[in-house]
């Protein structure tokens, strides 16, 4: 096994992180650019499928036979991020909701695979068959072309937390996170985990996740704010966060993050901690209270794909807060995955980590 001091230092029980969102099964294929352009599709965008992107699933699978299938979402690849750099399968628990089809089966062996603990809600819609949320992603030499269908992953509901069998996973977890995304989707299931975690000491994680959750959905954000010890963002996040939440006279990101550091929280014995990467920018740390730190970024000789940098960044973070290492170690651990990560295609890994705290820098 290559070396990873993290797997050798602390065997962490089942379940010890709990993370719920919205599940994606990404398909990924190499594609000709007449392929982009029959579906009207640019080679370096990102959009929500439409009526015109009818059968290009389909397609991707009939066509491209070397596709390759990886469980996606926000959440779900922080937990699969999370698993490989422990080394250790089933330590991160994962929920969302998937429909009763195909593309759930390919979805649940990939992400079996990965190593997570499984706990999908099965949308069952006697009237309308809802389709298991997909991302294409589509790639064009250094290009990347991505349709996503958020399908049955927009209709998950709180019943699911009250089955036995998920009230026990949340009684064994340690940790709680949630992306911004899923704010969108069930607030009423992250308020649930809020008060879990509040009322068991237990930690509460979540992400700003993308510019228009604090605009648009900002009040649910703002619920769940008290009770949040970990928040973790990027600058054009922190930035929306703040003209639409906090609303300083100020456009400097330290001061803005500072700020979100002391916002009211419910758990006073516990300060808040606020993490917000700037690609290759240092990354900034605010503990309410605290002066702010930051740290630089390690940069590859080549980048090959940023998409899911955030999300492994806080996979490798968890892993380390679940070890109860310092948040310099577990900062360097999450920046250890992003950096891996862009260098592959899609938000995968080498097969096994290979991070040593004392020479990652």
């Amino acid at each position: 096994m290559a070396s990873n001091e993290s797997s050798d230092n602390k065997k962490l029980s089942d379940g010890t992180i709990f993370g719920i969102g919205n599940p994606l099964l990404d398909i990924i294929a190499e594609v000709p650019v007449s392929f982009l352009e029959s579906y009207n599709l640019k080679s370096n965008d990102a959009i929500l499928a439409g009526e015109a992107h009818k059968g290009l699933n389909e397609s991707l699978l009939r066509d491209y036979p070397h596709h390759q299938f990886v469980a996606g979402g926000a959440t779900q690849n922080s937990m699969r991020t999370a698993t490989w750099l422990l080394q250790q399968p089933h330590v991160c628990v994962y929920m969302g909701c998937v429909g009763q089809d195909k593309y759930h089966q390919l979805l649940h062996d990939a992400a079996s695979k990965s190593g997570l603990l499984l706990s999908y809600q099965i949308c069952e819609n006697s009237e309308e068959r809802i389709q298991t949320g997909t991302c294409a992603v589509l790639i064009n030499g250094n290009n990347r072309s991505l349709v996503a269908n958020l399908g049955a992953a927009n209709h998950f509901t709180i019943d699911h937390l009250d089955d036995p069998n998920n009230k026990q996973l949340m009684e064994k977890a340690k940790i709680f996170y949630t992306a911004g995304f899923f704010y969108t989707v069930c607030p009423a299931a992250v308020m649930r985990i809020c008060e879990h975690a509040d009322k068991n000491n237990k930690l509460f994680c979540t992400n700003l996740s993308a510019p228009f959750i604090s605009e648009f959905f900002g009040d649910k954000l703002m619920k769940a704010m008290p009770y949040v010890d970990y928040l973790f963002g990027n600058d054009s996040e922190v930035t929306s966060f703040n003209k639409h939440q906090l609303k300083l006279d100020t456009e400097d990101i330290k001061e803005i993050v500072k700020a979100i550091s002391e916002l009211p929280k419910k758990n006073s014995q516990r300060k808040r901690v606020v993490i917000i990467t700037q690609g290759s920018e240092p990354t900034i740390l605010a503990i309410a209270g605290d002066n702010i730190k930051e740290f630089p970024v390690k940069k590859p000789m080549e980048i090959v794909d940023t998409n899911g940098a955030g999300d492994t960044f806080v996979g490798g973070f968890l892993a380390y807060l679940a070890l109860d290492k310092t948040l310099e170690e577990a900062i360097q651990a999450g920046a250890y995955c992003a950096y891996e990560c862009i260098q592959q295609s899609g938000c995968t890994f080498p097969d096994k980590p290979n991070f040593d705290p004392a020479k990652f820098v």
